[in-house]
């Protein structure tokens, strides 16, 4: 079985193709967000566009946003995906509310510049993909560390994503603890973390499944496997 990683706002015609087939294999789609939740993709705005158009819902507001990925995420488990995969250079997430905190967004797609820069849209999203996978079943892949792009000189030459991609230190505890807070204990969530900074996996992902083990077993009343690995 090989698992390709597919955009959001991906048709999936060559899985389709594969599906209506007659060869055995199995080719299994992953969601991958990023080129929607990345305020300052390039081309962010025309990722919106093209989300609006598959999902059939017009995103002009957080939460269509949300609905539009939920509806992505139903079509991409009904084409055999498993898993989300997202890749991030900091592990940042906390808990978007309309009309709260500063954060209130009834209008985000049409904001522009430094204004996206400022709204914790992506941290929120973390939030929101983990209590998606709740819902949908769907492991949830965060890669964090990574600055992308890294030369200027294939940047230009052949656009974002193409390589160059260096290692940063990544920060896990307090950039994590909103999500685990709210969804780690659950044995519903499977989350699985990756990062090129070594020192974070002794100091700060180790301890996370005796933790997790514990909460889960003093809300519960008896063991459980840990949620997070």
């Amino acid at each position: 079985m090989l698992c390709t990683t597919d955009a959001a706002t991906d048709r999936l015609t060559h899985h389709q193709a594969i599906l209506h087939s007659r060869w055995d294999g199995v080719v299994r789609p992953t969601f991958r967000p990023d080129a929607v939740t990345h305020l300052l993709h390039p081309a962010w705005r025309e990722n919106i566009k093209k989300l609006s158009e598959v999902s059939g819902i017009v995103v002009d507001a957080y939460p269509k946003f949300i609905q539009a990925l939920e509806e992505r995420r139903v079509f991409f488990k009904s084409m055999g995906a498993r898993a989300t995969d997202h890749a991030v250079e900091s592990a940042y997430t906390t808990e978007l509310r309309p009309g709260g905190g500063g954060v209130h967004l009834p209008s985000w797609v049409a904001r522009e510049g430094e204004c996206r820069r400022r709204t914790p849209v992506h941290g929120a999203h973390g939030d929101g993909s983990a209590r998606m996978s709740l819902e949908d079943g769907l492991v949830m892949q965060l890669h964090v560390g990574a600055l992308r792009d890294h030369n200027d000189l294939i940047y230009r030459c052949f656009g974002t994503d193409k390589g160059a991609d260096i290692p940063v230190p990544g920060e896990f505890t307090r950039n994590l603890r909103p999500l685990l807070n709210r969804y780690g204990i659950d044995s519903r969530l499977t989350l699985i973390l990756f990062t090129l900074d070594e020192s974070t996996y002794a100091r700060e992902l180790a301890p996370w499944p005796g933790t997790t083990r514990l909460s889960s077993s003093v809300r519960r009343g008896g063991s459980t496997t840990a949620s997070t690995a």
